[in-house]
């Protein structure tokens, strides 16, 4: 135990201090002998430095007791230490009464530490300051922040990190209270949620501070969290510079978080220098992204080894991704192992990867209760998994609450499901709003249905008029946007937009990718666009083609094109097929074409 706490510092006697004993000669000759003994001290030669200090402390020096105090600490006799702490002490010492309130610490007598640091911080000692804070912490008592405060306002690193965890953490209390509409502590009365916010956003950037402060003396810390709000702000740059300086100082967090940075930089090579160093020292994370970067590169035995490392980091993450690995090699049994292991260490993802296994696998019953896990534990993709095995049961209704809550967390596939529910109930504004989540995040099918619920809610009148002064109508940005993703009706109705408005070259641009794609609407649509452009033998091409897809129509214009060529029989073949194919109308207009050709052929 050393006067600074983490380093020994020793104390020269104040100037301006007096013995209690002898003359001002003898308080020289003592405070130069005490001088002697600590500069001894410092360069570790006990054995010299004991017996000037003994002397000096003799002659009242008080800085001699107290190093007399660290000097028997360090030779292994804590009792005797504290019995000359407490001399100096008693004679004014703050160092001394830092120190021994920390050997009462130690030795689990929290009253007496409270009484001598309480002494050492009133009398304006740095560490005594911390110290009787951190006391005060751990006792859950009042006062804690208060010394933080005044030990980081003299340059205590430690109590700077200290001071920002605590102003962090009522910062995030504020938030959560803005969230939840309760006015926070230091929001004025009246303020309200605004208020709230306001003193949420006051305690983060005061937080900041503290930890730049700590970061800038060299606490690694304090540094890797300030590198965190700055990347989470934008500033990855500066964030950077803080994640090097700690990782430098063997933040392994820091190191991990460097590599991510990296990474996303583009600059792989490096990333993974860094990943290996934050693995090497036991950071599971780094040790995962490692693995995750060799199974990207196809070095599987290399990605499986630091997936094995995560999991001895006490990762489950490790696990589950080994589980990955194995399912992606075909090593099913493999993989359901290492998903079970991480699935009973309550990773939520390995328990939804573990039951699409056993769905996979024909086994419904135990899928059930491993998704149910996953999804109450938040796992998104779970929740909507079980409202796909309940539909397949039959009970559309649990099915729905699972959809739900997944849509509820942004799961688009879910609200998808969640808005066709609601359009076949009727309520098209709540479909809408689901709809709208879905196409947002990406679904394809969404942003069709959205485009087609759009379209259907337009008053034909603004349809027939194409575009509006503004532009498109929005219904068709939506098509457009399935369509680019390859959807052949998104495709269809793009292009018959387009047609209504007489623009027949992206009609046909539309048409055609739809055809192409296998669509027999577009292959129709684009034979009518073609025939209506005098290419009646290029349109009967794509009409059999839809014809030939199921399209009842095609397949009557295909028959009144071989008939009007005197082709009866192979006018007859079409009509038959169009009967088959309908609609109604269809089929009623062709029976009575393929009798007129059949008189017409026994005539």
């Amino acid at each position: 135990m050393g006067l600074m706490g983490d380093k020994v510092r020793l104390n020269s006697p104040p100037r301006t201090e007096t013995s209690h004993t002898g003359t001002d000669r003898n308080t020289e000759d003592a405070a130069a002998i005490s001088a002697l003994g600590a500069q001894l001290l410092r360069r570790g030669d006990l054995d010299g430095a004991e017996p000037h200090l003994r002397a000096a402390t003799a002659a009242g020096d008080r800085a001699a007791a107290n190093n007399l105090g660290v000097l028997l600490h360090q030779r292994g006799y804590p009792d005797e230490a504290a019995g000359w702490w407490r001399i100096a002490a008693v004679a004014g010492s703050a160092a001394a009464a830092h120190a021994l309130g920390r050997h009462h610490r130690e030795r689990g007598d929290e009253p007496a530490a409270h009484y001598w640091l309480r002494h050492s911080a009133e009398s304006g000692h740095t560490l005594g300051a911390y110290a009787l804070a951190d006391l005060l912490e751990h006792r859950g008592e009042d006062g804690a922040e208060e010394w933080f405060r005044a030990a980081a306002d003299r340059g205590h690193r430690e109590a700077a990190y200290r001071v920002a965890r605590i102003v962090a953490a009522q910062g995030a209390r504020a938030r959560d209270g803005a969230r939840e509409g309760k006015p926070g502590k230091s929001a004025r009365p009246g303020e309200g949620e605004s208020g709230t916010r306001e003193a949420a956003e006051k305690a983060e950037h005061e937080a900041e501070q503290w930890y730049r402060q700590a970061a800038a003396r060299g606490h690694r810390k304090a540094a890797l969290r300030l590198g965190t709000i700055l990347e989470r702000r934008g500033e990855l740059k500066e964030a950077g510079r803080w994640y090097l300086t700690s990782a430098k100082d063997g933040e392994a967090r820091a190191a991990c978080a460097l590599a991510f940075l990296l990474r996303d930089a583009g600059d792989e090579e490096s990333a993974a220098v860094w990943w290996r160093r934050a693995a090497e020292a036991g950071d599971g994370n780094a040790a995962n992204a490692l693995g995750a970067l060799h199974a990207d590169r196809g070095e599987r035995q290399a990605a499986e080894r630091w997936y094995r490392a995560a999991l001895e980091a006490g990762s489950d993450n490790g696990a589950f991704n080994l589980g990955l690995l194995c399912a992606a090699q075909g090593r099913v049994a493999q993989a359901e192992q290492w998903y079970r292991r991480a699935a009973y260490a309550g990773h939520r993802e390995a328990a939804n990867a573990l039951a699409v296994l056993l769905l996979q696998r024909g086994d419904a019953e135990g899928a059930e209760p491993w998704f149910s896990k996953a999804a109450e534990a938040g796992s998104v993709d779970a929740a909507f998994n079980l409202g796909i095995l309940y539909v397949g049961r039959g009970d559309d209704r649990t099915a729905r609450v699972w959809y739900e809550r997944a849509a509820a967390a942004g799961h688009t596939e879910a609200a998808l499901q969640v808005g066709i529910a609601l359009l076949r109930e009727g309520d098209e504004h709540a479909a809408e709003r689901q709809l709208r989540c879905a196409a947002g995040g990406g679904s394809v099918e969404g942003a069709f249905r959205l485009g087609a619920l759009l379209e259907r809610r337009t008053p034909r009148e603004d349809v027939a008029l194409g575009r509006p002064a503004s532009g498109r109508h929005e219904y068709e940005e939506w098509y457009e946007r399935a369509a680019e993703h390859g959807h052949r009706r998104a495709q269809v109705r793009l292009g018959m937009c387009a047609a209504a408005r007489g623009e027949v070259v992206d009609a046909a641009r539309w048409y055609r990718a739809a055809a192409e794609a296998g669509s027999a609407h577009g292959a129709f649509n684009l034979g009518l666009l073609l025939a209506r452009e005098g290419s009646e033998p290029e349109a009967a091409l794509w009409w059999r083609r839809a014809a030939e897809g199921g399209h009842g129509r095609a397949a009557l214009r295909l028959a009144l094109i071989h008939a009007r060529r005197g082709e009866l029989a192979e006018g007859q073949r079409w009509c038959a097929r169009a009967v088959e194919l309908g609609p109604a109308e269809v089929a009623e207009r062709a029976a009575r074409l393929r009798d007129a050709l059949g008189t017409e052929l026994t005539a």
